[in-house]
């Protein structure tokens, strides 16, 4: 920026500046979140709701997390999916999106219209991820996404019906785009050997994954269980978290649903939402870094204090991975992913890692709680990361696969508001700047 130009907004900010007493004194939420970290409600919602505390004589009070989808408990659902077909993620797609859980009959006929939308338009990948790679993926997702506006003759139809096809279509293609668009950057930005694979419509969607990712195409069964795990985990967080939040924004004004979704893609794409992952395994491997696998609690506690005090790690004294905007005691998903990191850990010889971070999660909560007097759990960033490493996923790989797995969420709830609300959402702000006259410029004072 020009120097002069920036020297102007510099000189600006005191006196447009904000006070924070102001927040207080109009009872504005900064952040739409009340006093005691709560959310402010912003809708009503049959598809999820995310658990961390209960409210005694109206106090919140920590308690045991749970992740609900159409009423039914994560933990049960996981622990219920089956063992040998890896379509835990089509099922749960399902559930989110009709409301039950499929029979046999109708989960067939389910994963056969999304097999059957997996492949890109003629030309697409050629024209439009090849042609215009990105170094970020979730950049290049987005311009996918308008992009495949341009390919669909009702794409500013937005009835139900129309958007529950046009969703499923998008949702199906997610291993494609997210696939491609990470061979097309190692190969114009790594200067590595461009592989492209065909899809594979007897694959599920997390098996495609795996399969376009890698150059031979081969994973085992435990991998592919894992990511499919993954993604049920991810598929679904509330209506109040900020990507879904956004598409529910956004599509409120009637806009198509391609827009809707690359609004909620470029939400996910901050490191306060989407890339907390790669934070907490950063933090990891500079830990493992200083002082080993084989470091005592002892050297490890102190290293955790010097995260805090901001002399360790990116200065900012936060412990990535630990804590939650809800969840206070347990976060489910954490709960859920642990007991399969195990297995993972065995087949791929990384037993001793896994331990360190579960040394780590409990050290962790021992120093935030001695610090600050609060009860946290690890939250799914802080192992997520570590499966992602052990399945040989890049980490710029990390937040679009979130993204991929989102997708269902976003999806159910842009509908649920078509349904049920159908209102633009247009919450308001409260002026609080000072009145003023207009000059003239020729009568202006050099500030």
């Amino acid at each position: 920026m020009n120097s002069e130009l920036q020297k102007i907004f510099q000189d600006s900010i005191p006196e447009n500046k904000i006070d924070n007493e102001l927040y207080t004194k109009y009872d504005v939420k900064k952040g739409l979140r009340n006093e005691d970290g709560t959310g402010v409600l912003i809708g009503l919602t049959r598809i999820a709701d995310v658990v961390g505390y209960k409210l005694v004589n109206g106090k919140k009070v920590d308690d045991q997390g749970e992740l609900y989808y159409r009423g039914i408990p994560i933990t049960q659902l996981c622990r219920n999916l089956d063992q040998d077909e890896i379509c835990g993620y089509e099922e749960t797609c399902f559930l989110i999106l009709f409301g039950h859980l499929p029979t046999q009959q109708e989960l067939s006929l389910f994963t056969s219209q999304l097999r059957s939308r997996y492949t890109l338009p003629e030309g697409f990948l050629a024209t439009n991820i090849l042609r215009y790679p990105s170094m970020n993926i979730m950049i290049q997702i987005q311009k996918a996404l308008l992009m495949l506006y341009g390919e669909d003759p009702q794409a500013d139809d937005i009835s139900v019906l129309n958007t529950l096809d046009q969703g499923l279509s998008i949702l199906a293609k997610m291993p494609a785009i997210l696939c491609y668009s990470m061979a097309a950057k190692a190969h114009f930005f790594e200067n590595k050997s461009l592989i492209v694979h065909p899809v594979r419509t007897e694959y599920s969607i997390a098996e495609n994954i795996l399969s376009l990712l890698r150059p031979d195409q081969q994973f085992t069964h435990q991998e592919a269980k894992i990511l499919d795990l993954m993604m049920v985990l991810h598929a679904d967080h509330g209506s109040g978290n900020n990507s879904t939040f956004a598409n529910i924004v956004v599509a409120s004004t009637g806009t198509d649903i391609y827009s809707a979704m690359a609004a909620s893609v470029g939400s996910l794409k901050g490191p306060r939402h989407g890339g907390a992952n790669i934070s907490a395994r950063r933090m990891m491997d500079a830990i493992l870094a200083e002082i080993g696998l084989e470091a005592s609690d002892e050297q490890l506690t102190a290293l955790l204090e010097k995260i805090m005090d901001k002399q360790f790690f990116d200065g900012k004294g936060l412990i990535y991975g630990m804590g939650h905007a809800v969840y206070t005691l347990s976060d489910p998903r954490s709960e859920i992913l642990k007991k399969q990191i195990e297995i993972l850990a065995e087949e791929k010889n990384c037993k001793e890692r896994f331990v360190f971070y579960q040394r780590t999660e409990e050290l962790a909560k021992q120093v935030i709680y001695r610090r600050k007097g609060i009860h946290v759990s690890s939250n799914i960033d802080f192992y997520s990361g570590l499966v992602y490493s052990m399945l040989d996923i890049p980490e710029d790989c990390y937040s679009p696969l979130f993204a991929a797995s989102r997708m269902v969420g976003w999806l159910a709830h842009n509908i649920e508001n078509k349904l049920y609300c159908d209102r633009i959402v247009r919450p308001a702000g409260k002026y609080v700047g000072t009145l003023a006259d207009y000059i003239p410029i020729n009568q202006r004072k050099s500030r």
